[in-house]
């Protein structure tokens, strides 16, 4: 099936990441378009595809995790400001058959990422 999909885990504490905001954009006729947030649960996932069905075309795309806000709410010591405030991830999409899962793993000092399956 066709779609978009995200997870993000807290490398740091050994778990997923819940409550993380994701605003998803798509690159429209050279400017990003706002396509909708969400909120990841307690899994550290989203509880439907970030895009399907129309909305998932070939182009370019942008997931913006906000993980400063995460991590003060769990009451992490980082200095402020923060050393990571928003994690922005942009990719490409040359199959919109395809299944296309962005993860995001993330401490308040690194992340990584990945196209998963």
């Amino acid at each position: 099936m066709s779609k978009l999909t995200t997870h993000v885990l807290d490398t740091s504490a050994g778990r997923p990441a819940a409550g993380v905001r994701i605003d998803v954009y798509a690159e429209r006729d050279g400017a990003w378009q706002a396509l909708g947030s969400v909120r990841t649960n307690d899994d550290g996932r989203v509880d439907a595809p970030l895009l399907q069905g129309a909305q998932w075309a070939r182009g370019r795309y942008r997931l913006v995790f906000h993980v400063g806000d995460y991590f003060r709410a769990r009451g992490h010591g980082a200095p402020q400001p923060a050393f990571l405030e928003q994690v922005p991830i942009e990719f490409g999409v040359s199959d919109p058959q395809a299944h296309y899962h962005v993860p995001l793993l993330v401490t308040p000092w690194s992340y990584s990422t990945y196209r998963g399956s």
